[in-house]
C-alpha cells in the first residue's frame, strides 16, 4: 500500500500464483457459499442438484439422497473467507474435500437429464403463466458486499439498459428488487442514467441494507407460494448475496444461487436456473430475433468508463458526513436515565435473559452426563442458519405461536433477527429452519423431533421443554463441519437454552466451537473414521458421557456410552474439543457470562 521506488524488496515466505485464464464467470449455489459453479455449467449442475429436493417418486433418486457435490475447487478446504473458516478436526482428520464422496462437475456440453416436469398454473395481474421446477422466483440484487464494488452495480444497469433497448422483459413470476449498502450507489445510478432501466425490469429500490441476503425477501405473491407448495416445486432464488444457506433466503423456496448483480438480472430475464445462459437466447426483440447474454453484456470499457465518470469521492464524504446524526424519530428516542437497563416486561423484543437465573456464587463441580437423550441427530454441513435462523417466523411454529399469544399479529413478526433480544422467541426459533432434516424425525423437513422413550414426534422446542420438566439432559450429534456459516452466537445460546449440554460432530467450525463452550455446552469429536452412521446411532439411545467428573483437561477423550431401547450398547470414545486452559475454566464456571460475572463479584467489581 505504501510501497514505492526507494522502497526494500519484500522477501515473502509463500507465494500464490494465480493463473488468470483460468478465472471464469461463476455461480455459487445451490445450498452452500463455497459451491462453486462455473457459469457454462450451472444448468447441468442445477440438474444434478435438482433431485434431492423434489419429492419421493418425482426424480430418478431419493429425496432422502444427499446433494451432488461439486468438485468446483480442489482446495475447497482452504477458500472460506476469514469470518467462516474450515472445520477444525481431530488429528489426522482429512479435508472434507479429499474424504468426502464427490461426483465430479459436469464436463462442458455434458448431457444432463431435463428435470421432470411437474407444473402449476398461476395467474397474476391478469397474466396467466406456468410454474416449474428451476423457475427463479426471486432475483435481488443486495447485501452490502457486492453493491460495494461500483463496477458491478453499473455493469447491472447497463445490462439492463441493454436489455430494455432489446425489449426483453423481466418474467412474470420473479420477485425483484434492489437493495444497495449505501445510498452512494443509488446516486451514481442516477447520474448515469441507470435507475430507469433497472426499474423497468422491477429491480426499484427497497431499502438500503439487509434485505434478501439476511432472509428479509418479503413473502411472494400468495399465488406463486400456493403453487410452489401445492405442486411441491424446487423454485430458485438468484442474488447478489453473501451466502445462500438452506431456509435462510425464503422458505418457499429450495434452492439459492449467488450471484454478480449483473447475473441476477440475466437470471431475471431467463425466469429459470434450466438454461445454459452461455449460450441459449434470454428472450427475443421486438422482430422476433433471439437475444443472448453477449449481446447484452457490457464491455469492461463502457463499464469502467462510466464509473470514472459518474463515481466521486465527494458522494461519499457527502452520505457519511452525519452519519451518527440520526432522524427526528431517532433523536426523540425516550432513554431511561440510570446505571441499570429499565426492562420493559412488556416489549417482546428485549427480554431479560435467564443466564445467571439461580445462579450459585461458586462454581459446582463438573460431573459426568448421565442418561441424555438426543435432541436433534444431524448430517453433514449443518450451519448456523439451520441451528438458529434469522428470516421469518412461521405463524404456525413454537415463536409464531408465542408471538400471538402476546398479541403480535403476523404482519408484525419482522425477523428472528430482529428478535434477538428476545430469549423465548429464540428459544422456540432453535432447529426451527425448514430445511432442516432431523434424523431423529425421519421423514420430515423443519424443527421437528421424536421425544424418547415414548417416540411421539413433536417440536424441537415442544420436546426440549417436556425433557426439562424432567430433568433429562440432552444432546446433538453431527457430521462433519457442524456450526459452519455466520459466526451466530445464537446458535449456541439457542441450545444452550433448550437444556442441550454437549454436542458430538465428525468436525467443527471454529467460532461455533468456541460459542458452545462459552455457553457451558461441551463440544466432543467422534475419533477419525468414526461417526453417527458408522457406530449406528439412531437417536432413540440414552447416553453417559463418562471422564468429566475428574476434572476436564485440554483434548482429553472421554468415554459415551449408548444403550439402545433394545437393551444393546454402543460404547466409543470421544476428543473432548476444549482446547486451551482458558477453554477449561469457561466450561468448569458454565460459560464465559457466569465466569465473568463471578470475577466481578470475588473483586467487588
Amino acid at each position: 500500500l505504501w510501497h514505492d521506488e526507494h522502497a526494500e524488496t519484500p522477501t515473502f515466505s509463500d507465494r500464490i500464483e494465480l493463473d488468470l485464464e483460468a478465472v471464469e464467470p461463476s455461480l455459487a449455489g445451490p445450498r452452500r457459499p463455497q459451491d462453486r459453479v462455473p457459469l457454462r455449467d450451472a444448468q447441468s449442475a442445477f440438474r444434478q442438484s435438482l433431485d434431492y429436493y423434489l419429492p419421493s417418486g418425482d426424480g430418478s433418486g431419493s429425496a432422502g439422497d444427499r446433494p451432488p457435490m461439486n468438485a468446483h475447487d480442489e482446495a475447497v478446504a482452504e477458500s472460506y473467507p476469514a469470518s467462516d473458516p474450515p472445520a477444525d478436526g481431530a488429528p489426522g482428520h482429512e479435508p472434507l474435500a479429499a474424504s468426502q464422496p464427490q461426483l465430479p462437475a459436469p464436463e462442458r456440453g455434458a448431457a444432463t437429464l431435463e428435470p421432470a416436469r411437474a407444473r402449476a398454473r398461476v395467474t397474476i395481474n391478469g397474466e396467466s403463466f406456468e410454474l416449474e421446477h428451476g423457475h427463479v422466483v426471486i432475483a435481488a440484487i443486495t447485501s452490502c458486499t457486492n453493491t460495494s464494488n461500483p463496477s458491478v452495480m453499473i455493469g447491472a444497469g447497463i445490462l439492463a439498459r441493454n436489455a430494455v433497448a432489446r425489449g426483453l422483459h423481466t418474467k412474470p413470476w420473479v420477485k425483484t428488487s434492489l437493495a444497495p449498502g449505501s445510498k452512494v450507489v443509488t446516486e451514481y445510478l442516477d447520474r448515469a442514467g441507470l435507475t430507469e432501466p433497472l426499474e423497468r425490469l422491477g429491480f426499484n429500490l427497497v431499502g438500503y441494507g439487509c434485505t434478501t441476503c439476511i432472509g428479509n425477501s418479503g413473502p411472494l405473491p400468495e399465488p406463486i407460494s400456493r403453487a410452489v407448495e401445492d405442486a411441491e416445486l424446487a423454485v430458485v432464488s438468484v442474488l447478489s448475496g453473501n451466502r445462500n444457506f438452506e431456509g435462510r433466503i425464503n422458505s418457499d423456496v429450495k434452492m439459492n444461487y449467488l450471484a454478480s448483480p449483473p447475473l441476477c438480472v440475466a437470471y431475471a430475464l431467463a425466469g429459470t436456473m434450466d438454461i445454459d445462459i452461455t449460450s441459449d437466447p434470454l428472450g427475443t426483440d421486438e422482430r422476433g430475433e433471439d437475444v443472448y447474454l453477449s449481446d447484452i453484456w457490457p464491455s469492461g470499457q463502457e463499464v469502467a468508463q462510466t464509473v470514472g465518470q459518474v463515481v466521486r469521492a465527494d458522494m461519499f464524504r457527502r452520505s457519511y458526513d452525519d452519519v451518527f446524526a440520526g432522524d427526528e424519530r431517532w433523536n426523540g428516542l425516550e432513554v431511561p436515565a440510570g446505571e441499570r437497563f429499565a426492562w420493559d416486561e412488556s416489549s417482546t423484543y428485549v427480554r431479560q435473559p435467564p443466564y445467571f437465573q439461580d445462579m450459585p456464587r461458586e462454581a459446582p463441580p463438573v460431573r459426568d452426563i448421565s442418561d441424555a437423550r438426543v435432541l436433534a441427530l444431524l448430517a453433514d454441513s449443518v450451519t448456523t442458519d439451520h441451528i438458529s435462523p434469522a428470516g421469518a417466523i412461521k405463524r404456525d411454529g413454537p415463536a409464531g405461536i408465542y408471538l400471538q399469544s402476546l398479541g403480535v399479529a403476523p404482519k408484525d413478526f419482522n425477523s428472528y433477527g430482529s428478535r434477538r433480544g428476545n430469549h423465548e422467541v429464540m428459544m422456540r426459533g432453535t432447529f426451527a429452519n425448514v430445511r432442516l432434516r432431523n434424523e431423529v424425525a425421519p421423514d420430515t423437513e423443519g424443527g421437528w423431533t421424536r421425544h424418547q422413550p415414548d417416540g411421539e414426534q413433536m417440536s424441537v422446542y415442544d420436546a426440549a421443554r417436556r425433557y426439562q420438566q424432567g430433568g433429562v439432559p440432552l444432546l446433538v450429534i453431527a457430521g462433519r463441519e457442524y456450526g459452519t456459516g455466520s459466526s451466530r452466537d445464537w446458535a449456541a445460546k439457542g441450545v444452550a437454552l433448550l437444556g442441550v449440554r454437549a454436542c458430538i460432530a465428525e468436525s467443527y467450525e471454529r467460532i461455533h466451537r468456541s460459542n458452545l463452550i462459552g455457553m457451558g455446552v461441551l463440544p466432543l469429536q467422534f475419533l477419525p473414521g468414526e461417526g453417527r452412521l458408522s457406530l449406528g446411532l439412531k437417536g432413540e439411545e440414552s447416553y453417559d458421557i463418562e471422564g468429566l467428573a475428574g476434572g476436564v483437561t485440554p483434548r482429553q477423550t472421554v468415554t459415551v456410552r449408548a444403550r439402545r431401547p433394545d437393551g444393546g450398547e454402543t460404547v466409543f470414545r470421544a476428543l473432548c474439543r476444549i482446547d486451551s486452559p482458558l477453554e477449561v475454566e469457561q466450561y468448569r464456571q458454565g460459560g464465559i457470562l457466569p465466569l465473568i460475572l463471578r470475577r466481578l463479584l470475588s473483586t467487588g467489581g
